[in-house]
């Protein structure tokens, strides 16, 4: 009967989990982020307590977004009506899974930083001396794809709203353009960095969707990608 019980536990934690992964949005992500970086390792020597540490920050994340997860579950089932309470519930668990996300940035820029810099500039030394009317020329040509689709797909106008989300596209490529000038890692991420926020603010804002921002992000980094590629 013990043993049943112990089995019946452990499903029903997997339940927990597979429901979280299936429901939750963020929960995607961070298995998805989760899965990239543990590939990653497989391609540096880290030490033991490194890979403990990469573990135990993975487990950190997927534990707060499960835990926020339950209390915003709960609250709903809880409040019916608007509750300043309940508000402040949420956004302290959604807190949580914030904190932890930085913790896990800072935690990969201080493990994977200095062994992925020497890669970055090997790689992207040869085309640190592309022209610079080949970014003007590759941010152009984005814009001009990105308003063909927009017509084609019927939505919103060129610089608001449909799909995909121009400013993502413009932002991703100006990005990957960095990317491909500068040999610096850390000039390249704050170039991220900054599209990232450009594409947040377009979902925060309401002005695009989830998918409208991704597929302008994706747009915008392959046709960059391409571009600088056969320029070369």
């Amino acid at each position: 009967m013990k043993s049943r019980n112990l089995i019946d536990s452990f499903n029903y934690a997997i339940e927990g989990i597979l429901h979280a992964f299936k429901t939750q949005r963020n929960m995607k992500v961070h298995f998805a982020i989760a899965i990239l970086v543990l590939f990653f390792c497989l391609f540096f020597d880290l030490s033991r307590v490194e890979f403990v540490v990469i573990l135990f920050t993975i487990s950190l994340v997927l534990i707060s977004e499960m835990i926020n997860t339950a209390i915003e579950t709960t609250i709903d089932m809880m409040v019916k009506n608007y509750n300043p309470l309940a508000k402040v519930a949420k956004n302290v668990a959604a807190g949580a899974v914030l904190i932890s996300a930085i913790n896990a940035i800072l935690v990969a820029y201080l493990i994977f930083f200095d062994r992925v810099n020497p890669w970055t500039k090997i790689i992207l030394l040869k085309l640190r001396e592309s022209p610079i009317h080949i970014t003007v020329i590759n941010l152009l040509v984005v814009v001009f794809l990105t308003v063909i689709l927009k017509v084609h797909f019927k939505e919103g106008t060129p610089m608001r709203g449909g799909m995909p989300s121009a400013h993502s596209a413009i932002a991703f490529a100006t990005a990957t353009a960095i990317t491909f000038m500068t040999a610096n890692a850390f000039i390249a991420t704050l170039g991220f960095l900054l599209a990232l926020m450009v594409a947040e603010s377009r979902v925060e804002g309401k002005i695009h969707s989830f998918s409208q921002v991704f597929f302008g992000g994706l747009f915008g980094i392959l046709i960059t990608v391409l571009i600088f590629q056969i320029i070369k």
